[in-house]
């Protein structure tokens, strides 16, 4: 029994990062690229986000965008074109953003919480430790993007089912309250939305992290989405790989 119709993959544009900033211990000269992407499900009570991309009106200052996005781990800023922006896809489909009822938040760094006031009729579900955690640090860059008031949230503390079909599960590791999502389709089964649990499928393969807040929570996530996936011979999705990405069926097409 499951309440969702179709998923959708919305490739929302691209991070540049060393591969060690995704695999600890990689030579940190090797660059990759790395999908930015969020998620968009039919679903009989409307359509349902799971997160809301990188708006790319940060990236339109040059040195402002240079002076927030590079580091130590991401040599250059993001790059988002104008066939990566989320609002002409959900366009495209023929939703309208007034259409969409809920958006699910992984957590809440920048290039998840992009568009989340461009939907003005959604709830946004967040794990309770990861809504204390950024609301306690004001001083971020994207505040702005979730600390506006006009954003209704919906704060769960724990697994949540939030309707058949979609499970939300606490993956904590990367932040504080990081969560990711079961879904089951009708004819496609299970596909498990990890977010920043890991970048790589690689990171699941051989048990090595990447950026953490908490070690031996995050490779417990890790460990817990493999079983997860091995318990309903599910498909782990990942947000970050760009190996992935160049085979999945991309927006507009769908797994239903």
């Amino acid at each position: 029994m499951t309440d969702i119709r179709k998923l959708y993959i919305l490739l929302c544009g691209y991070e540049i990062i060393r591969k060690s900033g995704c695999i600890r211990g990689e030579q940190p000269n090797i660059i990759l690229a790395l999908p930015i992407c969020c998620y968009l499900m039919e679903t009989v009570r409307g359509f349902v986000m799971f997160d809301a991309g990188l708006d790319s009106q940060n990236l339109s200052d040059v040195m402002a965008s240079r002076a927030r996005y590079v580091n130590d781990r991401f040599p250059s800023p993001p790059v988002v074109l104008p066939e990566h922006e989320v609002l002409p896809q959900v366009a495209a489909l023929g939703v309208e953003p007034e259409d969409i009822v809920e958006i699910v938040l992984s957590h809440a760094h920048g290039d998840h919480t992009g568009h989340l006031n461009d939907f003005p009729n959604a709830r946004v579900t967040i794990q309770k430790m990861e809504y204390e955690a950024a609301f306690a640090d004001t001083g971020r860059a994207n505040f702005a993007e979730y600390g506006s008031p006009s954003i209704r949230w919906n704060i769960i503390d724990g697994d949540t089912e939030l309707m058949p079909g979609l499970d939300l599960v606490l993956t904590r590791g990367h932040q504080p309250g990081h969560q990711s999502a079961v879904v089951r389709l009708p004819d496609s089964g299970v596909k498990i939305l990890i977010g920043d649990v890991a970048d790589l499928l690689e990171n699941f393969e051989r048990e090595v992290l990447g950026s953490s807040m908490d070690d031996a929570a995050a490779i417990e996530s890790i460990r817990r989405l493999k079983r997860i996936a091995k318990d309903t011979a599910g498909e782990l999705i990942p947000l970050h790989d760009p190996n992935f990405v160049q085979s999945a069926r991309l927006a507009p097409l769908f797994y239903s």
